[in-house]
């Protein structure tokens, strides 16, 4: 009997002993605070940004960045729906810590935000031409010998640099890059299948959703176009300027899911291919 006490008293000396630590362990922890990362987005954007019907955020943006989140357990993303003006404004002043816009990148962004070095998804982009040109045109470069007209495009916009970077490379087959008043062209496949001009320079997805759709507001054009991709643009979330190491985190987190095929089976879901596919820089 006294042996048996001796051994429990014993026991419960050594649980005195090294219950601090245990309770220091479990105090440091509990301390450990996790911070609410404010992320915008825009709420129309199918399927890169956008709120579903139950009126969550979704896309495959958003669901790369929650995969984001998931990997990073001292941050906690909490997204807001909000207006592209309001996305750009609230993430500059520090409002939001990230905003995602399938934004490409431009010299302007460049010095209001700051940039990580992993895009977030990518805008495939090509040209839209008449259907009776398909021998000729494969491509941008046989489009450029073929002729060169390209619908006009306003020099504010991101396409218009991208044909300027063409041309530089292409110094002896240039597309005619003509310089728009106007952001968007309303009538630019008619202007093509009219013969205004050869060629639309537009997003895939766009193409898709406006031509080939059975309900797009073009589809009675359908069977008159065609369509070839250039190539996938790079779109990226834009940091508020102060948030290195939130960016440096996405950045080491984002390797992470393009090495175990996460983002490419993201990809798949919401665009049906993999868009990164068509990035060649």
């Amino acid at each position: 009997m006294k042996r048996e006490l001796k051994i429990t008293l014993a026991a419960a000396l050594m649980m005195l002993a090294v219950s601090p630590c245990f309770a220091a362990s479990k105090s440091k922890k509990s301390k450990t605070k996790v911070r609410t990362i404010n992320v915008a987005h825009t709420v129309t954007n199918v399927p890169y940004d956008f709120l579903d019907e139950k009126g969550n955020a979704d896309g495959f943006e958003i669901a790369v960045l929650k995969a984001v989140d998931e990997l990073l357990p001292e941050y906690e993303f909490k997204f807001h729906g909000v207006s592209d003006e309001e996305l750009l404004i609230g993430t500059e002043s520090g409002k939001y810590q990230v905003g995602t816009k399938g934004a490409w990148i431009t010299e302007e962004r460049k010095k209001k935000f700051l940039i990580p070095q992993n895009p977030l998804a990518a805008s495939v982009i090509g040209i839209a031409f008449r259907k009776e040109n398909e021998n000729q045109i494969k491509d941008l470069e046989s489009f450029a010998k073929f002729s060169g007209k390209l619908i006009p495009i306003s020099p504010q916009s991101a396409q218009f640099s991208v044909i300027q970077d063409f041309n530089e490379k292409h110094p002896s087959n240039q597309i005619k890059l003509v310089p728009s008043d106007v952001f968007d062209i309303a009538d630019s496949y008619l202007w093509v299948l009219e013969g205004r001009y050869d060629a639309y320079f537009v997003l895939k997805l766009s193409y898709e959703k406006n031509v080939l759709k059975e309900t797009g507001p073009y589809h009675q054009f359908a069977d008159k176009l065609s369509y070839v991709p250039y190539k996938g643009i790079p779109t990226w979330p834009l940091f508020n300027k102060k948030e290195t190491e939130l960016a440096a985190a996405y950045d080491k987190a984002v390797q992470t899911l393009k090495e175990n095929g996460t983002i490419s089976a993201l990809s798949l879901k919401y665009f049906g291919e993999d868009v990164f596919n068509f990035v060649t820089e």
